[in-house]
């Protein structure tokens, strides 16, 4: 039979089997074990099944992601999230749209100790969120704001999504948290302006906190010393070529141990807290290599098929302007967005858009860049988008479709700011074109 049908069916049987609700690593993997049997035979496809998952999750670039998920949740525990939204409030509590603002400001203070976007959000929102009712807040802009602020965690390093895209495209995993951090940056300021936009509709001036003096503001900053600790060591150490990302997340997890053993809040159930964090580090960390392993075997398909190619090839020789090309292969993530999280877009379409932008001649890391900027945009869209869903758990009173309402607002901003980092990717690619090797 020829390629094509087979490829064609197998796509097809990956979403028969999402809308069926089978978990998505194992619709990766049935699909792509069909289309293995069609063009080759069960035997083939059981001799490479022996040690395909050992060779697919034994990488130690991957080793970075429980030990950078197992800092954020020490992080956690030791109550940083808290200090971090008391020290925004000092900041810009008075401006319109204030306590959002001061979410935003702490969710990428948080994302700086953690690479998970579900996390942050989740944990400035159970922090930020009553404060805001209690404030008359309106709630699509409360829900709204933590849950865009919570897709910062998969943008500014040290970033799970980057890690994965490193080990996915084999380009260097400290270039690519490096060139999270000014985009970072620039998410944070349009989203915090957009705040002040929507502030100055929605809110009324009484929502506002009262000024606080410079001295108080510079006294509450020091609350913040964990996570310059935590950024120092991790993305310091990475850009002067001290560590590697393995030996910076390894030390990060443990000064964000030493942190929790200190806190004062931990100090009555440190044991449940420990237990905690070594849980959810533990599941996350099978959660990302079941995708990686179920889509390695539909990639392996498409390989064998030599799908990946034919496209690449294809795109490369049909005249169409390159910039124009990767702007479709981008807006392609906005509607898988709306039904697949960001591992399992990335897991999907990498081996077929990577070597369409290798092709082209584009820079991996700034394309890797804008491609989590994609991802981060389908964490707060309609019908799954992740972030939301935590938002709308933590504040019951506020239904869904407003949470989604809210974060509607945000959807545009980000595509301001991918625009922007389209337009000029110097702004991604400078700071790890300056960095240190090791």
């Amino acid at each position: 039979m020829d390629v094509i049908p087979i490829t064609v069916l197998a796509v097809g049987l990956i979403f028969l089997l999402l809308a069926l609700g089978t978990p998505v690593f194992a619709a990766l993997a049935l699909s792509g074990a069909f289309g293995i049997i069609m063009v080759e035979d069960a035997g083939f496809l059981l001799a490479r099944l022996k040690s395909f998952s050992f060779i697919h999750t034994a990488n130690y670039a991957l080793t970075v992601i429980p030990l950078f998920i197992l800092m954020g949740a020490f992080a956690h525990h030791a109550q940083v999230g808290k200090r971090l939204f008391h020290v925004a409030n000092k900041w810009v509590g008075h401006l319109p749209g204030g306590l959002a603002m001061a979410s935003i400001l702490t969710s990428a203070g948080f994302a700086a100790t953690s690479g998970s976007s579900v996390a942050t959000a989740a944990t400035v929102g159970a922090v930020a969120i009553p404060e805001m009712k209690a404030k008359g807040y309106d709630r699509r802009l409360a829900a709204g704001a933590v849950a865009a602020g919570g897709v910062l965690g998969v943008l500014i390093p040290p970033s799970v999504l980057l890690i994965f895209y490193a080990a996915l495209t084999e380009v260097s995993a400290g270039k690519m948290l490096i060139a999270g951090f000014v985009p970072g940056l620039i998410t944070t300021v349009a989203f915090m302006l957009g705040v002040a936009l929507i502030g100055h509709k929605v809110q009324d001036r009484s929502t506002r906190a009262a000024r606080a003096p410079w001295a108080e503001r510079l006294s509450a900053t020091t609350q913040a010393w964990q996570v310059v600790v935590l950024f120092l060591i991790v993305l310091g150490g990475i850009y002067l070529g001290l560590v590697t990302p393995t030996e910076a997340g390894a030390i990060g997890a443990l000064a964000a141990f030493v942190m929790l053993l200190l806190a004062k809040s931990a100090r009555g159930n440190l044991g449940g807290a420990l237990s905690e964090s070594f849980r959810s580090t533990a599941t996350t960390t099978v959660m990302i290599l079941f995708i990686m392993i179920g889509a390695g075997i539909f990639s392996y398909f498409l390989t064998l098929v030599q799908i990946p190619q034919m496209i690449a090839g294809a795109i490369t020789q049909s005249g169409i302007s390159p910039y124009l090309i990767v702007a479709i292969l981008l807006l392609a993530y906005i509607p898988l967005g709306m039904f697949l999280d960001a591992f399992s877009m990335m897991v999907i379409t990498l081996p077929i858009v990577f070597p369409t932008i290798s092709g082209l001649g584009f820079d991996p890391i700034w394309f890797g860049i804008l491609c989590v900027k994609m991802c981060e945009i389908g964490l707060i869209t309609p019908p799954v988008g992740l972030n939301c869903f935590v938002i709308a758990g933590i504040d019951r009173e506020t239904p869904l479709p407003d949470v989604f309402r809210g974060a509607l607002w945000f959807v545009a901003i980000e595509m301001v700011t991918v625009v922007l980092l389209f337009s000029f990717p110097q702004i991604v690619t400078w700071l790890p074109d300056t960095m240190m090797s090791r």
